[in-house]
């Protein structure tokens, strides 16, 4: 699991720090994780991508060994703008003007953001199984809540879901929605492990919830703002999402994203769970080294 790889901490605006992994050799190529987890979520792919492609792989802040930075009453601090802007600044310290970039879950909700403030950075975009942040709330129904109820528990008023997670983390890892325990044997010991111990860490389980309260307040206002301003996503997107999951069954995702796009928009969904990367690392990876094909 990323050999090769060299460990990372880059100090970027306001003295945050942001952790992470690179290696490998090629066009550099960022990837970005989902909740409640850390960079090693693209453990299965990590080390073919390398062959190809510079890989920068990032703990966002507040996750796994980043900075997890005071959060305020806006909630501009975990907002995707300042995320987006984390990764940017990253990727400028390390050499690379514009760069690919594959994430999931939160961190593709970052990527839309990051297309969206800068868009000469970024060649190319893979966002694994969301729609976007402010059709999902604005869609939201009976049975989108009942899915995705931990968006609507993350946001309440501090400190009642931090003090409820921090009360059994295991227990809130593993139930994630109703999924059995045993649904999470795919992320092997190691990742499950460094995933709990962020679950442990109040610091990072109040910085998880401001990440998903910026989402309901902050970055909805942004996005409305871009979308008013006509600020669109200029790079060719790729969306690939669970054929069993919410966004297969709420949403035309293909849709949804040419709508804030103003370049192609292509995709599937792929026949797993919401946690594509390590689900199903073999064709996630084969869909990857074809859609950065220039």
């Amino acid at each position: 699991m990323f050999a090769n790889y060299s460990n990372l901490d880059i100090t970027v605006r306001d003295g945050i720090k942001i952790h992470g992994r690179h290696g490998g050799n090629g066009p550099p190529l960022l990837l970005l994780h989902g909740f409640p987890q850390n960079h090693l979520i693209w453990h299965g792919v990590a080390d073919q991508l390398a062959e190809n492609y510079t890989v920068v792989a990032l703990d966002l802040r507040g996750y796994g060994a980043s900075s997890k930075p005071p959060s305020d009453a806006q909630h501009k601090t975990y907002s995707k703008h300042a995320m987006a802007q984390d990764c940017v600044d990253v990727m400028s310290a390390l050499g690379h003007d514009k760069f690919y970039v594959c994430a999931h879950d939160r961190g593709a909700r970052v990527t839309h953001k990051l297309c969206v403030d800068h868009p000469k950075r970024v060649r190319r975009a893979i966002l694994l199984d969301i729609a976007p942040t402010l059709v999902m709330y604005e869609r939201t129904d009976f049975a989108f809540a009942k899915a995705y109820y931990h968006w609507f528990f993350l946001i309440q008023n501090a400190p009642l879901p931090e003090k409820l997670i921090s009360a059994d983390p295991e227990a809130f890892l593993g139930y994630g929605g109703g999924r059995p325990r045993n649904a999470l044997e795919f992320f092997g010991k190691e990742c499950y492990d460094s995933y709990l111990d962020g679950l442990k860490d109040s610091a990072t389980v109040h910085a998880m919830c401001e990440d998903y309260r910026a989402s309901a307040s902050i970055d909805m206002e942004d996005h409305s703002k871009d979308d008013k301003a006509g600020r669109k996503i200029q790079c060719p997107l790729m969306i690939l999402w669970s054929k069993h999951g919410v966004i297969e069954k709420g949403f035309r995702p293909i849709e949804e994203w040419e709508k804030v796009s103003a370049s192609t928009v292509v995709g599937e969904s792929l026949d797993c769970g919401h946690y594509i990367p390590e689900e199903s690392p073999a064709v996630l990876l084969e869909k990857i080294l074809e859609f950065l094909k220039d």
